[in-house]
């Protein structure tokens, strides 16, 4: 195992959010089983983590820009700026609604649709971002994922309100249609896997990448659908798990996601202001783990031990070749001969 290869594609952005919403998670479920009696306020501290994480990178990264402005010049610098502050904006969004959500629960002052209007706001939003960064070749997850689901948005705020009476299943048909799209990219890879395996064309490492792109969304999508079926079944009253049950297969997702985001690409340079990859970042900032990234591990057999005994042989060694006129030495590599070229003879006029 390479570990400079395993790590150089890090994407510690995504890590922090996948293990902020883990923790979580973890502490919403025992908050509503009542093994635990904190506030909200207390619950909701892995988030605060995230968006404050955020905010602080965002500043710092501004703070270079604006003190640098000969880094505007360098590739695609404005793209990725801009990128940042787009990310920026809709995490702000994101932290209003999270916000209100705690004071609802806490207080109950207001309806549920005071309380969403952030993520009403953010929808389109996120709809002009994911032009954008069409336009300009950006992954944009987070994006995408609050813009397809602002009918999803509008129905639960409408339940909470109990402006419809519509069990929670039906509620949740937009997500229905969501989940319905990613079996489809599962079914997707699955079958492109098992071609790439009875291909003889296909290289090793295309069909290891298209084995593994398989497990990883099998083992996102498919926890995911059976969290949220057993929750909207938790919600109707159909059964009656706790809810740490219920929240183990999105537990699972997220360390899926947790451990994919080593293979990943795409970290915006600007957040802190690194203006390079977290890796290179790190080994310059802790010139110690450049000796521990250097390092490469090989699993042997168990015959390796008496392979590596047993000396290689030598290649036949080919006498050298000598030219009279410059005394240079000619050396020929093992198994190859080349012809020596013929004399050039130029005769003098007379």
């Amino acid at each position: 195992m390479n570990i400079r290869g395993f790590f150089q594609d890090f994407n510690p952005s995504k890590f922090l959010i996948y293990a902020c919403l883990l923790l979580f998670s973890l502490l919403l479920s025992l908050r509503l089983d009542g093994v635990i009696q904190w506030s909200y306020w207390a619950v909701f501290t892995p988030v605060w983590l995230w968006k404050l994480m955020v905010i602080i990178g965002a500043s710092v990264g501004t703070g270079v820009w604006a003190h640098n402005p000969q880094y505007r010049a360098e590739g695609e610098t404005c793209v990725e700026f801009k990128a940042m502050l787009i990310a920026v904006g809709i995490h702000l969004l994101l932290l209003m609604f999270e916000v209100l959500v705690c004071d609802r629960i806490e207080r109950g002052m207001y309806v549920w649709l005071l309380v969403f209007m952030p993520l009403f706001f953010v929808s389109p939003v996120s709809v002009a971002a994911c032009v954008w960064g069409f336009r300009h070749d950006r992954s944009l997850e987070l994006e995408i994922l609050c813009s397809v689901n602002i009918l999803q948005f509008i129905f639960i705020a409408l339940r909470l309100d109990n402006i419809i009476n519509w069990p929670w299943l039906v509620v949740c048909v937009p997500l229905w249609i969501l989940m319905s799209f990613l079996c489809l990219v599962v079914l997707y890879y699955i079958v492109w896997s098992v071609l790439f395996l009875r291909s003889m064309e296909v290289i090793a490492e295309q069909r290891r990448t298209h084995i593994t792109m398989a497990i990883s969304w099998m083992t996102i999508v498919v926890p995911l659908l059976t969290f949220e079926i057993l929750l909207v079944h938790k919600l109707d009253g159909h059964n009656n798990f706790s809810y740490v049950p219920v929240f183990v297969p999105l537990w699972v997702s997220l360390l899926t996601l947790m451990g994919t985001t080593f293979g990943q690409k795409g970290c915006n340079h600007w957040w802190f202001g690194i203006r390079k990859d977290f890796c290179h970042f790190l080994l310059e900032l802790f010139p110690f783990l450049r000796e521990y990234g250097n390092i490469s591990y090989d699993l042997h057999h168990e015959d390796s031990d008496v392979s590596e005994e047993i000396p290689a042989p030598e290649p036949p060694k080919i006498a050298p070749m000598f030219r009279k006129q410059t005394g240079v030495v000619i050396t020929q590599s093992p198994g190859k001969y080349f012809v020596p070229p013929p004399k050039l003879c130029i005769d003098m006029p007379d």
